[in-house]
This record gives C-alpha cells, sequence and structure tokens, in this order.
C-alpha cells in the first residue's frame, strides 16, 4: 500500500482508541456476530429485505486487522517524517489544484471559513489529491473492526451508518471500497461523518467523494468546521526562539497570549503574530523546528490523533500558502523505537499515563517527559533523549 493512505487510517486509528466500551458487543464466530448485527439492524427499524442482501456477501478481512496493527512509520521523528511527506511534487500539484478548483476554495472560505491549504494538505497526504483511495472493501473492513475487539465502539455504529447510506443508494456492499479503516473517498470520511457532513459541491444532486473533488472538499471544510474550526483564523506559524527561554513553557498543555510570547522574545520568521492565544511546539526539542500553534491546531487532533502526522499537515498547509521551508535547526539525537518503549515502560513506572507502550512520541509521552526533565533540572522541552532514558 503506498504511504498517503496507510497514513490515514493508521492515525485514524489512533484517534479513536478511546471509543472502546466494554459493552459493545465482538468477537465470537465471525458468522454469528454478522447474525447479531443483521437483528440489530431489524430492530432499528431497516426492512429485513435490504438488510439480508447488505449483508449477504460481507466476509473477514485479514488484510484490514494486519493494516490496523501496522504503527511503525509514526516512531520517525518530525523532520524525517515531513521529508518524507512533503515533496516538490506535491506542492507543485496543491498549487495547481489550488488554481484549477479556485472557484471551489473562494466558496468553501466565504461559507465555512476553512483556509485552503488545509484542505489541500488533507487531500494530498490522505489519497494524493484523490489519485489512490484505498481498495479494501469497505463494508469487509467495517464489519471486520467492529467484530475484532480493540475498538468496537467506534466501528459498530459506522457499519450501520453504511446500511443508511445503502438505503439512500449511495453505498454498494460489493464495490464501495477505501481505506482500510472503512474511510470514503478524497478526503477519507467514515459513513457517519458522510451522512452528517456530506455536501453536494458541484450541483449533480448527489454527494459523491470519490470522483467530485466539489463535494470532497466541502464536505471536508463543513466536518472541520463541524469539529470547531475557528473561521477565518491561522493554525501554525513557525517562530524563532530566544536561547534563554522557559522551556517549561512549551508544549500543547501550555498557551499564553502570543503579545506574551513576544514579549518572551518570540519572533515570527515571516509576517506578524496573530492576536490570539498560542501554544509553542517543539517538536524535535529546542533545537529543533519552532511553531506557535493557534486553537484551529487541535482541531487537527479531531481529525487525527497522531501528533507527528498533524504537526506535519498543518505545517504543509502553511507551505501551500507560501510559508518558507521550516529551520530543521540541529535537534538532539532522539530513540529509536526500542528506545522509545524502554522509556514508555520507565515513565509508567513513575507514575504517568502515557497510554498504550508503542514507541511512539505521542502527546502523553511528550507531557510525561517534560514533567521528568522539570524534575531532573533539565531543559523542559519534552524532546526525549538517551540522556535523559539513562537518568531514568
Amino acid at each position: 500500500m503506498r504511504l498517503p493512505l496507510l497514513l490515514a487510517a493508521l492515525t485514524f486509528s489512533a484517534a479513536s482508541a478511546s471509543t472502546l466500551r466494554a459493552d459493545v458487543p465482538c468477537g465470537g464466530a465471525f458468522s454469528g456476530f454478522v447474525g447479531g448485527l443483521k437483528q440489530e439492524a431489524i430492530s432499528r427499524g431497516h426492512a429485513k429485505a435490504d438488510v439480508e442482501a447488505f449483508f449477504a456477501n460481507v466476509r473477514h478481512d485479514a488484510r484490514t486487522l494486519k493494516a490496523d496493527r501496522a504503527q511503525g512509520v509514526f516512531q520517525m521523528p518530525f523532520v524525517d517524517f515531513s521529508r518524507r511527506l512533503i515533496s516538490q511534487n506535491r506542492i507543485d500539484t496543491g498549487r495547481a489544484k489550488a488554481a484549477k478548483h479556485s472557484a471551489t476554495f473562494e466558496r468553501i472560505e466565504r461559507q465555512y471559513g476553512v483556509s485552503r491549504g488545509v484542505l489541500l494538505a488533507f487531500w494530498a497526504f490522505e489519497t494524493d489529491y484523490g489519485a489512490f483511495q484505498g481498495d479494501f472493501n469497505t463494508l469487509n473492513s467495517l464489519v471486520t473492526l467492529a467484530h475484532d475487539c480493540r475498538r468496537p465502539g467506534l466501528f459498530r455504529p459506522q457499519v450501520f451508518a453504511a446500511l443508511d447510506l445503502y438505503e439512500a443508494g449511495a453505498f454498494s456492499p460489493g464495490r464501495t471500497t477505501g481505506a482500510w479503516a472503512g474511510e470514503i473517498g478524497m478526503v477519507q470520511m467514515l459513513p457517519a461523518d458522510i451522512i452528517e457532513n456530506g455536501v453536494d459541491g458541484d450541483g449533480d444532486g448527489r454527494v459523491d467523494l470519490k470522483s467530485s473533488p466539489q463535494d470532497a472538499l466541502m464536505s471536508g471544510a463543513k466536518m472541520l468546521q463541524h469539529l470547531g474550526w475557528r473561521a477565518n483564523q491561522p493554525w501554525l506559524q513557525e517562530v524563532t526562539l530566544p536561547q534563554d527561554l522557559d522551556w517549561s513553557k512549551s508544549g500543547l498543555d501550555h498557551s499564553l497570549p502570543a503579545a506574551q510570547w513576544a514579549r518572551l522574545g518570540v519572533r515570527p520568521r515571516q509576517g506578524r503574530l496573530a492576536d490570539l492565544e498560542a501554544s509553542l511546539l517543539l517538536p524535535q526539542g529546542r533545537r529543533g523546528p519552532a511553531f506557535l500553534a493557534y486553537p484551529n491546531f487541535r482541531v487537527y487532533f479531531e481529525w487525527n490523533q497522531s501528533f507527528v502526522y498533524v504537526t506535519t499537515a498543518a505545517y504543509f498547509a502553511t507551505r501551500l500558502e507560501g510559508a518558507a521551508p521550516y529551520d530543521a535547526g540541529r535537534p538532539e539525537p532522539g530513540l529509536d523505537g526500542a528506545g522509545m518503549k524502554r522509556l514508555q515502560r520507565k515513565l509508567k513506572a513513575r507514575g504517568h499515563d502515557v497510554g498504550k507502550i508503542d514507541g511512539i512520541l505521542g502527546a502523553k509521552t511528550r507531557a510525561a517527559v517534560q514533567a521528568e526533565q522539570v524534575r531532573l533540572g533539565l531543559p523542559a522541552d519534552a524532546w526525549p533523549t538517551p540522556a535523559l532514558l539513562n537518568l531514568l
């Protein structure tokens, strides 16, 4: 599978881990599980004939589960990860798409207040601007993931949302394909999100996220608005920093008015600081790239929970709108996947909530690292190094 779609699906699964509930039916014989879905669908008021036709050829998909468990790419640090995803070709294609669909983007900006760079970045990373939207049978993936007991509370409702789309003539059990996690179309949306946020952007009387850029982009913008996007506000801005900054003020758990950051010596590399609250983001510590993250940056985590993916997508959006390439600096060497797992175990042993021991530097691990750096009198920039691991 090509990288962009793999990223979209993998990070989506991370975002959904909190939806697992013990009372959601899962597991057991697959045929019996499908029988339970049929019974529930009928009890919800769906016609028995529709239910039987919808589930007639559903199959367990081992390839979906294999994709669900592949997480290694998220162990890459921001600089490596972003360089892997952001190519000159993607920048050039994005700008060409912006020009080609200028009228649609202008309509989106008027109606939803979502800047074109934001949607272009998602469009690029999720499906390479629609070129590869996934070849997993969507119904098989959704039912397989609902049957799997890792996150049934997320995927079971999506099966019934797909049934609603089927009854509306907008979903084919045998032919609808997409990402392994059940997302469909150019910007990869789940069935329930399509029902809630789907927009007929081209005016042809239907919502077609697979073939219509207008529908896909308008729907993505509406979903971002639904998730809390603040109209016409920035999301991320690269900054330069003084060497004597109190690094414990960095991180998404802390925010200050931009004017206060300015008084502390934080300066924009381009333009002016926005008159908003902002958090100082140091993806690879105080010696690496530095950004101010404005309130809209947090909406990215409603779409996707991977810190490195979100930061890369938000930065790429600024590049597509004219920002300069970031200053990579000279970050201190970090930890590989095995070292990160050792660190997470040590942090957990000290009482920190780091979530799953997965070797991925996510938000919880960053917060725990920063707390230990403060305790040990180290620069508290939330970047874990071999030296920190040795001290722990």
